[in-house]
């Protein structure tokens, strides 16, 4: 039977897409707004629809056993419920635990599924492009705590775990904690971009309200308030360590920020030059 992936052109789910088809999963279903768009590799099923609008997915759960849920969480229970009447029995879906700003997706899909798999990820390594203006205009990076370290989980580690979560046994039922290999602090971070890339670029240590500053045009001021005082701030009572949920599941280590920015150092380099 079918497998589906919502939210296919999106970061997580278009790279889903690419691990299940490395998997040789299939037949394997795209959900997208603009199928004509797409560029979705050849053998995907594209089509028509948004779990941002449920009212848009008649017949686009036919035939399916599992699918990817991209969390939206206005209409993730609508989603679900309808996916569940239409016969899909596994729904992995990308959330977070039950107190955070996604768990309301996670709720929905306990709620509704027959089985499901939660992936809870830590901070994204993809993350650090909310710097890109800031290094473009400066050649710096001005953050509270440089010495504050985090976990960040690569993209393309989600979708595959999503991947193996989706076409193997024995996740049903599973919240799994995605972190990378190795934890690494934000000035650690700057330093690894630098290196991949070859551009200089230096950390200075500011006060909350001039990191904020610094983000606001890039980001803007509520999502920068909201990454320096809350996500920063939560990052300063916890102590990180690597799950290694994701070398359990793949059976490779995760990817390290460091191996992350030289895979991506040229597209690092022309965001920031």
């Amino acid at each position: 039977m079918t497998i589906l992936v919502t939210g296919a052109t999106g970061n997580i789910g278009r790279l889903v897409v690419d691990h299940l088809l490395a998997r040789g999963a299939g037949p394997v279903r795209a959900l997208t707004v603009d199928p004509v768009r797409a560029a979705l590799p050849e053998g995907v099923e594209v089509v028509r629809g948004s779990v941002r609008r449920p009212s848009t997915l008649d017949g686009v759960f036919d035939g399916v056993r599992a699918m990817y849920l991209a969390p939206v969480e206005a209409t993730a229970a609508e989603v679900v419920d309808r996916a569940a009447a239409a016969g899909v029995e596994h729904v992995v879906d990308l959330s977070g635990e039950p107190e955070s700003w996604w768990g309301s997706v996670t709720a929905a899909v306990e709620a509704g599924a027959p089985a499901w798999t939660h992936l809870w990820p830590a901070d994204f390594v993809e993350n650090v492009g909310i710097w890109y203006p800031q290094i473009q205009r400066t050649g710096v990076v001005r953050e509270p705590w440089p010495e504050l370290a985090s976990t960040p989980t690569a993209m393309t580690d989600i979708a595959e775990v999503a991947a193996v979560a989706l076409t193997e046994d024995g996740y049903a039922g599973r919240a799994l904690s995605l972190t990378g290999p190795e934890p690494i602090s934000r000035s650690a971070a700057v330093d690894v971009l630098a290196a991949a890339t070859g551009v200089p670029i230096g950390f200075e240590q500011v006060t909350e309200d001039e990191a904020v500053t610094a983000l606001e045009s890039s980001a803007g001021r509520e999502t920068a308030e909201f990454l320096v005082h809350t996500i920063l701030g939560l990052l300063r009572e916890v102590q990180p360590a690597p799950s290694g949920v994701v070398e359990e599941v793949t059976g490779r280590p995760g990817t390290t920020v460091a191996a992350w920015a030289e895979a991506h150092a040229d597209e690092i380099r022309a965001a920031i030059t």
